[in-house]
């Protein structure tokens, strides 16, 4: 039954989504519980893992390295591109460029972990594409709007350190003390993940509904098509690499789902409201289509259980949930 449930995660993101928008009053006010839910499933994520899961990426950098390498060179540049492209005024376009311009987000490694990914390689990537950028994103936004602007990185830092770092950390120790007794709550635990995330998601849609109802087609066009060709370019072009099925996954989410949150927060500050609608329809889109993407990979996954671990998975352990 649990099981069951679990695979069927995508349809429960997607009805409460749809409740919120339509009756947002009881999720609109509780954009202060995100940062704690978030932490919390970051906490089960750790639950699952090892401190031999995080020893395996730093043997092997070149995962990180790619990942990281499409985060800033890809995402800005199909930004760029399609409000070029698309026509898209002047301040929309700065601020899809500005969404492509930022680092992963942590709800990436939230929908690696439901896809089964290499959560640890996903929560490696996030904390180095955060600490790169702090110096990439205001580079990147200079080179393609040719706008100066200043990132807090205190504030950047301290973000990843209580939603990924603590938590994380956290969940391993207790793994290494009650590593049996976990492994046989790992269904409850991605079940608990999966109304989590689902909540979240419902949270964002009651906050930008009323910006949503307004946006145009094309903004929402722009958006989708800028995380959907994120998503299926960083794919293509880790499998051209030589990743494995599942390291190629995990890029492909990491790359894909931008920090949308930074995104509105510096579009305020340095362009205009309207400029910060595409970050807040991004956080809802990204969070949606991940869940769709990591319940498709999820339900191969079970499929092809049975014919032996992907190419560039753990064997013997599943990674998440």
């Amino acid at each position: 039954m649990i099981q069951r449930f679990n695979l069927l995660f995508p349809l429960w993101a997607l009805l409460l989504a749809a409740v919120a928008y339509v009756y947002p009053g009881p999720f609109v006010g509780r954009s202060g519980l995100i940062v704690p839910m978030l932490a919390m499933v970051m906490f089960f994520m750790g639950l699952t893992l090892t401190a031999a899961d995080f020893k395996r990426v730093a043997r092997s950098p070149r995962p990180v390295a790619v990942g990281v390498g499409l985060q800033f060179l890809l995402m800005p540049f199909l930004a760029w591109m399609l409000a070029r492209v698309m026509q898209l005024p002047e301040q929309l376009a700065a601020g899809l460029i500005l969404v492509g311009c930022c680092s992963g987000g942590t709800a990436s490694n939230v929908i690696c972990y439901l896809a089964r990914a290499n959560v640890a390689l996903s929560i490696t990537m996030t904390m180095v594409s955060t600490l790169i950028g702090v110096v990439a994103t205001p580079l990147l936004v200079w080179l393609y709007v040719e706008r100066t602007i200043e990132v807090d990185r205190l504030a950047m830092l301290w973000s990843i350190v209580k939603m990924v770092l603590l938590p994380v950390a956290a969940g391993v120790s207790l793994n290494v003390l009650f590593a049996r007794r976990i492994r046989a709550h790992e269904q409850l635990l991605a079940t608990l993940s999966i109304i989590t995330i689902a909540f979240i998601i419902a949270i964002i849609v009651a906050i930008n509904g009323p910006g949503l109802a307004a946006t145009g087609v094309i903004t929402l066009l722009a958006v989708a098509l800028h995380n959907i060709l994120g998503l299926a370019g960083a794919y293509g072009s880790s499998r051209l690499l030589g990743m494995g099925l599942r390291d190629s996954r995990t890029i492909a989410i990491e790359v894909g789902m931008q920090n949308s949150g930074l995104a509105v927060a510096l579009a305020l500050k340095y362009f205009s409201a309207i400029a910060a609608l595409p970050a807040a329809i991004f956080s809802i889109w990204h969070n949606l289509a991940g869940s769709l993407l990591a319940g498709y990979w999820r339900r191969s996954e079970e499929l092809s259980a049975a014919a032996g671990p992907l190419p560039g998975s753990n064997p013997g352990k599943a990674a998440g949930g």
